[in-house]
C-alpha cells in the first residue's frame, strides 16, 4: 500500500549506491544472493533469540534488495534477474515467519502457520495475476520498472517487512501480530483475486 511512495522516496539515495557498486563490477545478481544469504542468517539468530542481531540482518537483506534494482535500472533489467528476485523474497519472508515457529513451536505454530498460509494467498494471487497480466499486455502504472506486473493491495513489501521487524521487536507478542497480519494478508489475496478476475474478464471484451 506504501510501496509506490516508498519507491519515489529511495529512488535517489539507492541510485547513487547503486553506482557507486557498478564501479566496482558489481552486479545486480551478486547483490540479490549476497542480500539472500544475509537474510537467511537471520534464522538462527530467531531460534537463538537474538532478536536484535535478526533486525539487523533482515533490514540489510531488505537494503539488499532495493539496491539489487537499483543497480539493474543502471545497468541491463533482465527477466533473470526479476525472477530471481522475487523467487528469494517470497522464500525470506516465509522462512523469517519459520524460525519464529522454531524458537516458540507451542506458541507460535499455528499462528505462524497460518500466516504462511496467508503469504501463499497473497503470493498466489499476486503472480497468477503477473503471468496473465503479461500475457494480455496489461501495465503497471505503480510500478513501471519492475521485471513483472505488480498487483497492490493492502499487505505489499513494506508492511510485510514492518512485521517481520514488529516480531524481532516484540517477540513475545508474535500470534497477536502474525495473526492481525494474516487477516490483513486474506483481504489483500481476497481484492487481488476480484479485481484480477473481473480485469481479465474485461480484456475479452
Amino acid at each position: 500500500m506504501i510501496d509506490p511512495l516508498l519507491n519515489r522516496l529511495l529512488k535517489k539515495p539507492l541510485c547513487s549506491l547503486a553506482k557507486q557498486l557498478i564501479k566496482r563490477g558489481i552486479n545486480a545478481d551478486t547483490v540479490t544472493l549476497v542480500g539472500f544469504v544475509i537474510g537467511m542468517l537471520a534464522i538462527p539468530a530467531i531460534i537463538f533469540d537474538h532478536y536484535f542481531l535478526a533486525l539487523c540482518l533482515i533490514l540489510l537483506n531488505r537494503l539488499g534488495d532495493g539496491l539489487d534494482g537499483a543497480i539493474a535500472r543502471e545497468t541491463a533489467p533482465s527477466d533473470a534477474g526479476g525472477f530471481l528476485d522475487i523467487t528469494l523474497d517470497f522464500i525470506f519472508y516465509s522462512a523469517i515467519v519459520f524460525a519464529f515457529i522454531c524458537a516458540n513451536p507451542i506458541e507460535n505454530a499455528v499462528a505462524g502457520s497460518f500466516l504462511m498460509l496467508s503469504f501463499m494467498a497473497t503470493g498466489g494471487s499476486f503472480l497468477a495475476f503477473a503471468i496473465m497480466a503479461s500475457k494480455h499486455g496489461i501495465d503497471s502504472p505503480n510500478y513501471p520498472q519492475k521485471s513483472l506486473h505488480y498487483m497492490g493491495g493492502l499487505a505489499e513489501g513494506f508492511e510485510t517487512i514492518l512485521v517481520l521487524c514488529l516480531f524481532c521487536l516484540f517477540p513475545t507478542h508474535f500470534v497477536l501480530i502474525a495473526s492481525v497480519f494474516a487477516l490483513i494478508c486474506w483481504l489483500t489475496a481476497a481484492i487481488r483475486i476480484w479485481v484480477g478476475y473481473h480485469t481479465l474478464l474485461a480484456t475479452k471484451d
